[in-house]
């Protein structure tokens, strides 16, 4: 995965990803949204920072960031979404990691705080794998269409992620040539034999 700024080219794509989300519906009050987290009349949004998510091979555009930063107190937090068609294939985990390891690295920054919502059991388990542990469910819930949504406060320290990804820890990122979460190493079926039988 890649993370850079969002450019013009990126905004058509990113509202087709909030449209496809919505499919057919408004778009979920408070969820993650592309296109308002990306919109071209922003104001100075300061330190905080609008990302593209893309491949590395390919530079397709599969979904995009919102970092929100916090230096007084040496943490941030970010949205992630990942377009409808590009969901299941590893790419937030990719991304949110080289987005912890940049910022802890990089800059210095000791933590992490991301909300997400109690029903959102993918991001609640992609956040357990990744290193996040469970901090707290304030009752500021919201009212959607009959359905009541609380918040699940998570959270990761520099050292935290270090101890959970050692490879992103090295000074130079990960050792080795790593290939990405779905490259798999040669290997033939169990039926498979190296003489041929007789």
């Amino acid at each position: 995965m890649r993370l850079r700024e969002i450019g013009p080219a990126d905004h058509r794509t990113l509202k087709r990803f909030d449209r496809d989300s919505a499919g057919g519906r408004d778009p979920q009050v408070g969820g993650y949204r592309h296109w308002a987290a990306h919109r071209a009349t922003a104001v100075d949004p300061g330190d905080d920072r609008h990302l593209a998510i893309e491949t590395l091979h390919g530079r397709l555009l599969v979904g995009s960031m919102w970092v929100l930063v916090d230096p007084a107190g040496s943490r941030f937090s970010y949205g992630i979404g990942i377009g409808p068609q590009h969901r299941r294939c590893g790419y937030a985990g990719d991304a949110v990691t080289v987005l912890l390891a940049f910022m802890f690295r990089q800059h210095d920054y000791h933590r992490c705080e991301v909300s997400i919502y109690g029903g959102n059991f993918a991001s609640l388990s992609l956040h357990g794998e990744l290193g996040f542990r469970e901090e707290g469910r304030p009752r500021d819930t919201e009212l959607v269409r009959g359905e009541v949504r609380y918040p699940v406060l998570m959270g990761i320290t520099a050292d935290e992620f270090a101890a959970h990804h050692p490879d992103y820890a090295a000074a130079r990122g990960p050792v080795g040539p790593w290939r990405g979460r779905h490259w798999r190493t040669r290997r033939r079926g169990r039926h498979w034999r190296t003489e041929r039988l007789r």
